[in-house]
């Protein structure tokens, strides 16, 4: 994959309270060498805002507060939460999957909202992890178009891929995040 252009679609469940947090907007991923990678997400509801990974700095735009965010994307994403688990688990290798999860049972056909045929996978992990375990909808392609993370007490977080526009040429200057001129920055 040499680059990926998509709607994002994420659902946070709270499984205490029964409820449902939804977000939607657009991410724009390239690799740029080794594990390293650029990822862009705008958010258009239920805010505007937009958080840039890129050259080992983050920045988190939330235009309605007029303030940004900045620092080392290096202090950001170490331990195992969903969010590094979800990325670390679709750039694993066959061998890196079958070294962190027991041996896959749960398969099966399953056609996804906008007709999309997929094989779903659920990965439960050996050893210590924060999650129960997480399921994978991949398409015919080979892409993971879905994935759902459940935790330890329930809670859940589901990811939805739509609409993909796959190795489309993309600039660098695509994941620098333009701020007005009345903008607070915050360095951490």
């Amino acid at each position: 994959l040499k680059s990926l252009r998509a709607g994002i679609n994420v659902v946070k469940y709270n499984s205490q309270l029964g409820a449902e947090d939804k977000y939607s907007g657009v991410v724009i991923y390239m690799p740029t060498g080794g594990r390293q990678a650029a990822v862009r997400i705008d958010w258009t509801s239920p805010r505007k805002e937009s958080l840039a990974v890129s050259n080992n700095k983050y920045t988190i735009y939330r235009p309605a507060l007029r303030t940004v965010y900045t620092g080392s994307s290096n202090s950001v994403g170490k331990g195992d939460n969903n969010a590094n688990s979800l990325l670390s688990m679709m750039s694993m290798s066959k061998a890196q999957l079958e070294s962190r999860f027991q041996p896959v049972k749960d398969v099966r056909e399953e056609t996804l909202w906008g007709g999309v045929s997929t094989i779903h996978l659920t990965l439960v992990p050996k050893g210590k992890a924060s999650y129960k375990y997480a399921e994978v909808w991949i398409d015919n392609a080979g892409m993971p178009v879905q994935t759902k993370i459940v935790e330890k007490n329930d809670d859940s977080t589901t990811v939805r891929l739509t609409g993909m526009e796959k190795n489309q040429k993309i600039s660098s200057s695509e994941f620098e995040v333009k701020l007005e001129s009345n903008t607070k920055i915050v360095k951490s």
